[in-house]
């Protein structure tokens, strides 16, 4: 996708909004959203102030688009995590895979949905509100998938899917803090492993 972005002097240029995107997506994981300027948008971007809006819309729309690209790229492997043969194993492959992605040297350490309005103001509360919403869409995913196992006879019927799927989501929402403050992938694969041990079920 590209589009022709007219600056205040010289000859149009071709803009590559899908390079711009995955630039915004970075600043935004690495910096969260109140921590990212206007300035510094649009000094990565290449583009002056409106040109940006024209293309993306204003900062929360940008920020939200970004949030999308992130969901169904970097951290799609939890659509794969929820296809695991067992509870068990969901359990397992998603807190590993967890604290192999939080730390990976390739991109910003922890998770944009977890750290990306974690300390804002009240002009952050839509994209608060948003995260939350992603947050809560990724618990009712391993939720139903619990549910799933307890019909497949895999989980005991005692077992609540809900409190299984919120466990697991804060033991990686801590992990993504860790990883920020500079914990190594072998130290989160440490923790994995201790939650784990609670697996009782």
């Amino acid at each position: 996708m590209t589009a022709e972005i007219k600056k205040s002097r010289g000859r149009p240029r071709v803009f590559d909004m899908d390079e711009a995107l995955e630039k915004a997506l970075k600043i935004f994981w690495a910096r969260g959203y109140e921590g990212t300027s206007i300035a510094e948008l649009t000094e990565t971007l290449g583009v002056n102030k409106p040109s940006m809006y024209a293309a993306f819309g204003n900062k929360e729309e940008l920020f939200y688009k970004a949030l999308l690209r992130y969901a169904s790229g970097p951290v799609a492997f939890v659509n794969d995590v929820l296809k695991e043969p067992t509870a068990r194993k969901v359990a397992e492959t998603f807190l590993f895979r967890a604290a192999e992605f939080l730390t990976d040297p390739q991109h910003p350490k922890g998770c944009m949905i977890v750290q990306g309005a974690l300390s804002s103001g009240e002009s952050a509360e839509l994209v608060r509100n948003i995260l939350i919403k992603f947050r809560k869409s990724y618990e009712d995913q391993l939720a139903e998938r619990f549910t799933k196992a307890i019909s497949d006879g895999d989980l005991s019927s005692k077992a609540n899917p809900k409190c299984l799927a919120k466990y697991l989501a804060t033991i990686h929402q801590g992990m993504s803090v860790q990883a920020t403050s500079g914990a190594t992938k072998d130290e989160l694969l440490d923790v994995a492993n201790i939650a784990l041990k609670a697996w009782q079920v």
